[in-house]
């Protein structure tokens, strides 16, 4: 029987690069299944600790920002644009995700876009403990510590849920 070759995927190779640690735990998904609440069932983490990253763009100057929250919770949109310092802000549209990041639903990391946007956390990541974000690829869950992913990301972090 042969082995099963580790996935490297680019947020993960940045991580190694910068001596980042982390673990991968993989998950079956497919089209039907992206959602956090089929994601919880297969990761060892709870919920709270599982985060998905939603990429959005200010109303004022069209510039990109990343914010990633737990995963079965709703971002405040208003929260997030005074957080970030926008009068408004709003998601993308999904048909331009991965020319804006590099990544396709179910697989975007705040680690390794096409360029590093400014990044946001909902203060709930801030007790030390592990979390689970995409490891950029569906399927692929990175489990890191929280303080080393915002402190990597350079991100903020504030109240952003409703």
């Amino acid at each position: 029987m042969a082995k099963k070759k580790a996935v490297k995927t680019n947020a993960l190779r940045l991580l190694d690069r910068d001596h980042v640690s982390y673990r991968v735990e993989e998950y079956d998904y497919d089209e039907d299944h992206l959602s956090g609440e089929h994601i919880i069932d297969q990761v060892s983490l709870n919920g709270e600790d599982i985060y998905k990253t939603l990429v959005l763009q200010s109303d004022d100057d069209r510039s990109y920002l990343v914010c990633c929250i737990p995963v079965l919770e709703n971002i405040d949109l208003k929260k997030l644009a005074k957080l970030s310092g926008h009068k408004k802000v709003e998601m993308i549209h999904m048909k331009d995700l991965l020319n804006v990041t590099g990544y396709i639903r179910g697989g975007c990391s705040p680690v390794g876009m096409k360029k590093q946007y400014p990044t946001y956390f909902d203060e709930s990541i801030l007790r030390d403990r592990e979390i689970a974000l995409s490891a950029g690829k569906r399927g692929y869950q990175m489990i890191v510590n929280a303080n080393d992913i915002v402190k990597y990301t350079n991100a903020k972090v504030g109240p952003v849920l409703k």
